[in-house]
């Protein structure tokens, strides 16, 4: 490996000493036969989950049917995350079909919108004034936006760590409104006409067919448990990568190698690669978007021990550790919305 001055390692060669290890083991490969059977399997479960709906017709028990479709519509999400990154077929094209049909068309939500915020998220992770996942929402991810808050949104901001996840509870239906947002929108939206089908077909069959079926107080219920279990799902696998990583000054010279790997987290356990599509391997996904999600484990083995010979942080913990940092991580930031002479030990230094 090329060194610099003093024999310190170039961080310019790093990565590309690595992508050549993940490349010659052949990790970068599709495996488009993997991506066809988990979407087989998901619609024949989408199926089943038809058919209960119609056979429970009338009975509460519809509200297990409602769970299941939100985890199912996630599942669908992930694959339709997956194309978008290039990871099913060697033709963009195709990949963009694909994730356009799945993520419109089968779930109700923009893939235009998805891949404008999510492109701009890998470019540069948790980077200050650049990544959209850390601007501020209903949840603030940076301590100089939670000192701008007052109000009712500065005593929101204190307590945000434990409202997170009920709050994910409306990110479902937060994610159909971003849709039609974004399809009617007067900004550039690639194939406008044919997502505004897609969208509009899918969510008025949708909720025809919900309304049709089940008395108006149980539709209403149904197509509740649906969207929060969609939105806890979804909020669930994406929110453990990367809050409470380091964040990135906007203009900070930082290697590709090291911004990628510092500010993601790996989240480990058994079934984890099923149940977050492949988005436990946070750190390899982030370093090779289009790697398919089979290779994840195999290229995490490689790369863990690529960042230990150079002294580079390298994050993993069990999920339910992930969602204790996610929450002390964003209670902490939201206590600096509070006025410091509210708090006792900080009445110790005077005013």
């Amino acid at each position: 490996m090329r060194t610099g001055p003093r024999g310190l390692a170039n961080p310019t060669s790093d990565f590309a000493a690595l992508l050549s290890t993940i490349q010659d083991a052949g990790l970068l490969r599709r495996r488009r036969l993997f991506y066809i059977g988990m979407f087989a399997l998901v619609t024949l479960a989408v199926g089943g989950a038809g058919l209960g709906f119609v056979l429970l017709r009338g009975s509460w028990y519809e509200l297990l049917v409602a769970g299941a479709l939100g985890i199912l519509f996630t599942q669908y999400a992930f694959l339709a995350h997956e194309a978008s990154h290039r990871q099913v077929w060697a033709s963009g094209r195709a990949n963009d079909n694909s994730g356009r049909f799945i993520a419109s068309f089968l779930v109700g939500i923009s893939y235009t919108w998805w891949m404008s915020k999510h492109s701009r998220h890998h470019a540069a992770p948790n980077t200050i004034d650049r990544d959209p996942d850390i601007e501020p929402d209903f949840i603030v991810f940076q301590e100089k936006h939670a000192r701008e808050l007052k109000g009712i949104w500065s005593w929101l901001a204190t307590r945000q760590g434990w409202l997170f996840f009920p709050a994910l509870t409306l990110e479902g239906l937060n994610l159909h409104v971003q849709a039609v947002r974004t399809v009617f929108s007067p900004g550039k939206v690639d194939k406008r006409p044919l997502e505004i089908t897609f969208i509009l077909v899918r969510n008025i069959s949708y909720l025809g067919v919900v309304f049709a079926f089940l008395p108006l107080g149980m539709a209403f219920a149904f197509l509740a448990v649906q969207l929060a279990v969609f939105g806890v799902y979804m909020g669930a696998s994406f929110a453990p990568n990367h809050k409470g990583m380091p964040h990135v000054a906007r203009d900070a010279k930082v290697d590709f190698l090291r911004r990628q790997v510092l500010t993601s987290r790996n989240v480990g356990g058994l079934g984890m690669t099923t149940f977050m599509g492949g988005l436990n391997y946070q750190i390899e996904h982030h370093l090779f978007p289009s790697m398919p999600r089979p290779y994840l484990k195999q290229a995490s083995e490689i790369v863990r021990e690529y960042c230990a010979d150079r002294d580079i942080s390298y994050s993993q913990v069990p999920l339910l550790e992930s969602y204790g940092i996610v929450i002390s991580y964003l209670n902490r930031v939201g206590l600096t919305a509070r006025d410091p002479f509210d708090c006792p030990a900080a009445q110790n230094f005077g005013r």
